[in-house]
């Protein structure tokens, strides 16, 4: 057995943990690869979306802990196309989503937590013809839908958010206070101008 040769730096110990450290890596990364491939599988989103989320989520990891601080969940949010405003409200609408991700108050957003939640999000998105739809039924296959019938059908805040936003019914047959709803939800959805 050789175990000092001098043309080289390196003992037969340094190589063998070498060789350990090398094997133990790449098990690592064929677990993490099989995991993301049972995490996508399971949360029926796609690899293009798992790699985004993932990107998005180590940019703002700053320091690599595997996780976000409330700041650093913000600024991902944003990046990945959320509209959350600087007022009030948007501070509101942004801690109910800390909250969802958060639910111990830690203080941190961990990629489990956020990974679920983005896939509730991008799974559960109806477009702004089921949204016509619903609205359709609500308003008894009219054109337009009334204040009453949606503080009737709609929890307080949903029906209150809908009442403000909405535009005023201007079609055919329309009376007073008649909201439009088909005007809303294609707004909601960015799929006109209002």
């Amino acid at each position: 057995v050789i175990l000092i040769v001098r043309y080289t730096q390196y003992t037969m110990e340094t190589l063998r943990v070498g060789w350990e450290q090398l094997l133990t890596s790449i098990n690592r990364n064929i677990n993490e690869v099989e995991n993301q491939i049972l995490t996508r599988d399971s949360k029926g989103i796609t690899q293009e979306q798992l790699n985004e989320f993932r990107s998005s989520f180590n940019h703002f990891d700053k320091n690599r802990t595997g996780r976000l601080a409330p700041d650093e969940f913000k600024s991902c949010l944003v990046s990945l196309g959320y509209s959350i405003g600087k007022d009030r409200q948007g501070e509101i609408d942004f801690q109910r989503i800390l909250a969802i991700v958060d639910p111990n108050s830690t203080g941190y957003v961990h990629f489990d937590a956020f990974l679920d939640f983005m896939t509730r999000e991008t799974t559960d998105t109806d477009t702004a013809e089921q949204v016509i739809d619903s609205f359709r039924i609500l308003a008894a296959d009219k054109p337009y839908i009334l204040p009453d019938e949606l503080r009737r059908e709609l929890p307080p805040d949903q029906a209150e958010y809908c009442i403000q936003r909405m535009p005023p019914f201007k079609g055919l047959n329309a009376i007073p206070g008649a909201l439009d709803y088909m005007s809303f939800s294609t707004a909601l959805y960015g799929e006109s101008d209002l």
